[in-house]
């Protein structure tokens, strides 16, 4: 068993490695919302999807907009369920229907009433909302991991939530002390 298999990624950020062959995923960070021996999933947090507002969504879901959805960038989370939205929250909000309670700083919650809350200003106060998640079968993701496809770090709200979405890949690497710059898309070479 290698030290990839043994790890616990919930709640952890995931780091795009260059040259991982995925486009993707390049340069890409994603915050792992569960990790187990079934599997993994996470939210790419750093890819804005650009052609999309809250309001064109709450408008498709026949949910009123309210002054709260202002503000609210919508996210590529992944190739996965594409059409399927989920918000990465502070975890002062609890939805009464279902929220996964990451960790204590991190909850994640896939049902529409976050989304009539977050219209009326009454969600939580730091949020993604994400279209599509990233999603790996049992092993895939620590095979990747093996082959120096990611790098994990501790997650922190200001790099999760920072509106400056082009910089939490390199935020993410100097959490770890790593110049971005020293990286190389070769494995193994020194």
């Amino acid at each position: 068993m290698s030290d990839a298999d043994s790890i616990d990624l919930n709640g952890k950020l995931l780091i795009a490695m260059p040259g991982m062959g995925d486009p993707r995923f390049e340069k890409s960070v994603v915050y792992m919302c569960a990790h187990s021996s079934d599997g993994a999933m996470g939210l790419i947090v750093n890819k804005p999807a650009p052609d999309l507002k809250m309001d064109d969504l709450l408008e498709q879901l026949d949910i009123p907009r309210g002054n709260g959805s202002r503000d609210v960038r919508v996210y590529f989370g992944g190739p996965v369920e594409h059409g399927r939205g989920f918000v990465l929250h502070s975890a002062e909000y609890t939805s009464e229907e279902a929220t996964l309670k990451v960790d204590e700083r991190f909850g994640m919650t896939a049902t529409l009433d976050i989304l009539q809350d977050m219209s009326r200003g009454d969600g939580p106060q730091r949020r993604i909302l994400a279209l599509g998640y990233s999603g790996w079968g049992p092993g895939q993701l620590e095979e990747e991991i093996n082959r120096n496809g990611w790098l994990t770090c501790d997650a922190t709200p200001d790099i999760v939530f920072a509106r400056d979405d082009e910089a939490k890949w390199i935020a993410a690497l100097n959490s770890m002390g790593i110049d971005p710059l020293l990286l190389s898309a070769e494995a193994g070479r020194a």
